[in-house]
């Protein structure tokens, strides 16, 4: 079993640990605890077990830290979305998808078999239709 290279000096461990405290994102916390965790000498089967990472995703974070100690396990996606339509088309989609069933929307077309619910694919079809916005992705 190869001996583990990944170990923090004391001043490494304070750094994670008052960077763990002073962040109110909870993903970034996660990140912090697991990496100084590991670099503390815990087993990946503790560090999984007390922060629910795999421990591929934990060597992600430990060679993301080794490279920029400061910025490494800062998260940097920008956050939100990308909005396609507007406060008042969205306004008008639930309320028209409130006063009509899939069937009444879409007849033959309604993807249930007896047109009461909607589906992602309902969806997307009626945004298209009434908006003239179409999703790249089911999951936008």
């Amino acid at each position: 079993m190869a001996k583990r290279k990944f170990k923090l000096t004391e001043q490494e461990r304070n750094q994670l640990l008052q960077a763990y405290t002073l962040s109110k994102d909870a993903a970034t916390r996660t990140r912090y605890q697991a990496v100084r965790l590991y670099g503390e000498g815990y087993n990946e089967g503790e560090i999984e077990q007390i922060t629910g990472c795999s421990r591929a995703i934990l060597m992600e974070w430990c060679r993301a830290y080794l490279a920029d100690p400061a910025q490494g396990l800062v998260d940097k996606r920008a956050g939100g979305n990308s909005a396609k339509q507007n406060k008042t088309q969205v306004e008008e989609l639930y309320q028209k998808l409130h006063q009509y069933t899939p069937r009444e929307l879409f007849e033959p077309d309604a993807s249930t078999a007896d047109g009461q619910f909607r589906t992602l694919v309902d969806l997307a079809h009626v945004i298209q239709k009434w908006h003239g916005v179409e999703y790249r992705s089911r999951i936008s």
